[in-house]
């Protein structure tokens, strides 16, 4: 069969299929339905082209590509002439043999038909000639020499190798398995190695200048679990029962999560204090990420996730910070955007839920940092090297196979790996061990996978019908996080001991009057004299300090702590500072006195105006950390005396970019534009039909929409005949119609389509042309 004969054979099957069939054709292959096809003749051309057949094949699993080599191979014959010859359904069952069942055979010819890669009928199956661009690979390895072996045989044909076939095997496995050999002919000297290997099937001949190594064989040679080519079933691991129940599975995703925010919002503050300097390729430096590691007692892989998460996130951004770092040299720095700000008051589950989200969609993988470029030198965070567009769709695809395993129960990352393989055989040299190792542990961080399992938040934020807003997402994550507490046990070693995450109010207080010593699940924190005066510098009294304490300590304050709090109170805020450019002021002469005769005095240049006022020329928060070096206990004031807070809020950048939005994967189009699709394909189509037949004699035609053309329609309107409109919507997109005029009037043409239940209006300066046609 010809290639044109092909494209007839295709484009009649097409059209006659139902609206359902082509819906479902053009969902599994989108690049089919735009631009929208003039007939199924186009249709048919387009879904028989080798770029558009090599798409279809992305998500062929290994049965269906050995389904698919089969119909080439009995479609085919071995003279190498270039036609294609029908085959029966039976043969290809009867050729895959014991490998693979009957009902599953069967299923993927009906798939493959489904996608227009195969049609006809079960006695009469055919394929195109660029039909072997859906394969993941050149020649045809699943109906080849290895066919049937078992990995045990492959396995010794490889140990049984000499040097230098191994090392030419080990070649291949490395980088792309096609080689260019001059012994890749049939006639080529059969004790060379080449012709050897492909003897023994461990290379496949793709021409005579061309050999590619098996992918079961390069599996085996990384050290891979390889495709089996004795048993085509899908592999079926025994999902291990964890002895962990669904709610620990869920606890342990919210507890992770906790952590995750509690070690974000410590980055965030860092970087605040201390923004971190970009290297010349715009990246985080390796320095620069162990500074902030170890500034926030993290490990520099963890604090690399982070820093990629809250950049994907525009929770940080490079710029020049405001107010800029100690040292300033007007260099750009990575530090906090205005939107680090909003997301730090946000509730736990709609931090989670962004973070998760940046994770998710974000095109790089931070489990590379640190890891060997191509040069030698280490990957560094927020590093253009780290961009790969394919990092999101894996990650998906590998929750998404981790799903199957059920709820509460997990696979060992080699079985994972089988199954992937198996799945999405043209990624096998993308899926490794170690890729969805790293992946797993990133998601484990994230909170999406705890204990091996996928968790009900994983497959909430997976769901391919997931609203813009994260509503449902944003619920789950609730579900999923601890009952936040409105209380902690007061200890008598100054210590606080938190039972869990705490309501934002509380969080607010005691992370005011206490530093956090240890986290997790419960967290403690410390109060000593410096988080009392921190509390006291807000503007806050000793006794409402005492009183928070008590309202919401479940244990009895101990005596020490409020010793500690009256004390600290009592000298604070003696002396004043203000603004002079600042001033000192306080009730007690005496202690001013002893202020002006320290060392402190000379450093600031204080000056005593009364004996309870001084002034000096440097900055008011340069005051008091000075004042309070020597031993002091000052507070600052404003104009009217009342306290101010003089807590850092750390530097800000302005975004560079918008935030990002999650989006989906790929633009689908909805039922509704597909179904346009279809019915402008089958008006081409009738018009195709009367078109070819026309008049009797010469047509009768106009070639506008002006005169000549609503002559013509009139006489249609009177004589009852039929019209054949070439027709311009408004996107430009033209199309034939053949169409029973109804009304004319006002510029637009009233008729009726077949396959339309309504009457449809054409614009008459949108025509094309206009043919009268037998009644």
């Amino acid at each position: 069969m010809s290639a044109d004969d092909q494209r007839i054979g295709l484009a009649g099957d097409l059209a006659a299929r139902s609206d359902d069939e082509l819906v479902a054709l053009f969902i599994a292959r989108p690049d089919l339905a735009a631009p929208p096809p003039q007939g199924s003749g186009v249709l048919g051309q387009r879904a028989l082209s080798a770029a558009s057949i090599t798409l279809a094949g992305e998500d062929l699993d290994v049965l269906a590509v050995a389904v698919l080599e089969q119909l080439v191979r009995l479609s085919t014959p071995d003279s190498g002439v270039r036609t294609v010859l029908p085959v029966t359904s039976t043969a290809v069952v009867k050729a895959l043999g014991k490998r693979a069942d009957r009902a599953d055979v069967l299923s993927r010819i009906d798939t493959l038909r489904r996608r227009a890669l195969v049609w006809g009928g079960p006695k009469e199956l055919m394929i195109g000639v660029h039909t072997p661009a859906a394969l993941p690979w050149k020649a045809l390895h699943l109906t080849g020499p290895l066919a049937g072996r078992p990995t045990g045989e492959i396995r010794a044909l490889l140990d049984g190798l000499d040097e230098g076939q191994s090392e030419l095997l080990g070649t291949l496995s490395r980088g792309p398995a096609l080689g260019r050999t001059r012994d890749a002919a049939a006639d080529a000297d059969p004790a060379r190695p080449i012709p050897r290997l492909i003897a023994l099937g461990l290379l496949a001949r793709v021409d005579e200048q061309t050999v590619e190594l098996p992918p079961m064989v390069g599996q085996l040679l990384r050290g891979e679990a390889p495709i089996r080519a004795d048993d085509l079933r899908r592999p079926a691991p025994e999902a291990a029962t964890s002895r962990f129940s669904a709610a620990d599975v869920e606890a342990a995703a919210g507890g992770e999560a906790i952590e995750l925010l509690r070690h974000t919002t410590t980055v965030l503050r860092i970087l605040g204090a201390a923004p971190a300097a970009i290297l010349r390729s715009g990246a985080l430096g390796v320095r620069e990420l162990r500074r902030v590691a170890k500034a926030a007692d993290l490990d520099p892989q963890r604090v690399g996730l982070i820093v990629e998460l809250l950049s994907h996130a525009r929770l940080i951004d490079s710029g020049l910070p405001d107010p800029p770092p100690p040292g300033d040299t007007g260099e750009q720095y990575f530090a906090p955007t205005g939107a680090a700000d909003a997301w730090l008051h946000q509730g736990p589950d709609r931090q989670w839920s962004v973070l998760a989200s940046a994770w998710l969609d974000m095109p790089r993988r931070p489990w590379q940092i640190g890891a060997p470029d191509r040069d030698g030198n280490a990957l560094a965070a927020l590093s253009a090297d780290l961009f790969d567009a394919y990092a999101a769709v894996q990650r998906r695809t590998i929750l998404e196979t981790l799903a199957e395993a059920g709820p509460a129960r997990a696979w060992e990352v080699t079985d994972l790996c089988e199954v992937l393989v198996w799945s999405h055989p043209r990624q096998m040299r993308r899926l490794t061990h170690r890729v969805v190792s790293e992946t797993l542990r990133e998601a484990r961080e994230v909170g999406l996978v705890a204990h091996g399992c996928l968790t009900a938040v994983g497959r909430t934020a997976l769901a391919p019908d997931r609203p813009t807003d994260d509503a449902a997402l944003v619920t789950a994550m609730h579900k999923a996080l601890p009952e936040p507490v409105d209380h902690f046990l007061t200890q008598a070693d100054l210590t606080l001991m938190v039972p869990g995450p705490m309501t934002p109010e509380l969080a607010e207080q005691v992370e005011l009057v206490a530093d956090l010593e240890s986290g997790g699940a419960a967290s403690v924190y410390r109060i000593t004299e410096a988080t009392v005066r921190r509390a006291l510098d807000t503007g806050r009294g000793s006794s409402e300090l005492i009183s928070m304490l008590t309202t919401h300590s479940r244990t009895p304050v101990p005596q020490s702590l409020t010793y500690l709090i009256e004390d600290v109170a009592r000298r604070h805020g003696q002396l004043r500072v203000g603004v002079a450019s600042s001033f000192v002021r306080c009730e007690d002469p005496a202690t001013l006195a002893a202020v002006l005769r320290s060392d402190v005095a000379g450093r600031l240049a204080l000056r005593a105006l009364a004996p309870t006022v001084a002034v000096a020329h440097a900055e008011v928060r340069e005051v008091i950390e000075a004042l309070r070096g020597a031993g002091f206990a000052p507070a600052g004031e404003d104009s009217s005396g009342a306290l101010v807070d003089l807590r850092e809020t750390g530097s800000r950048v302005g975004a560079s970019r918008r935030p990002r939005q999650a989006t989906p994967r790929r633009a689908a189009a909805t039922e509704e534009q597909l179904q346009k699709v279809i019915s402008r394909l089958r008006a081409s189509d009738r018009a195709g039909a009367v078109s070819s037949t026309g008049t009797q004699g010469q047509p009768v035609r106009a070639t506008d929409g002006g005169e000549s053309a609503t002559a013509l329609i009139q006489l249609a309107l009177r004589a009852g005949r039929r019209l054949l409109i070439g027709y311009v919507d408004s996107h430009g997109s033209a199309s034939k119609h053949v169409v029973i005029p109804k009304t004319l009037g006002a510029g637009q043409l009233l008729a009726e389509e077949a396959g339309v239940d309504d009457p449809r209006q054409f614009w008459l300066h949108r025509m094309t042309s206009v043919e009268l046609l037998d009644s």
